[in-house]
């Protein structure tokens, strides 16, 4: 079991702060964050950090890891 912590837009447009999935990789979060009714354009642009540490899209996670996506920030 992982945590998923969802930060920025994500977690204003879906109203959760965080979410405990089964996944062996990233991209299996993203496939159950899709399947949960995030938008796969959305999740693409995330930054991803595992445990603190800046993660990828190929990254493998071990059962108690923590994934923070953080929604990229427009303005100026």
């Amino acid at each position: 079991m992982i945590t998923v912590k969802l930060y920025g837009l994500l977690r204003v447009e879906s109203g959760i702060k965080e979410k405990q999935l089964e996944a062996k990789d990233m991209k299996e979060v993203f496939a159950l964050l899709s399947d949960c009714g995030f938008a796969k354009q959305d999740l693409q642009g995330c930054i991803i950090l595992i445990n603190g540490i800046v993660a990828n899209k190929r990254s493998k996670l071990s059962h108690g890891d923590t994934v923070a996506l953080l929604s990229p920030v427009a303005g100026g």
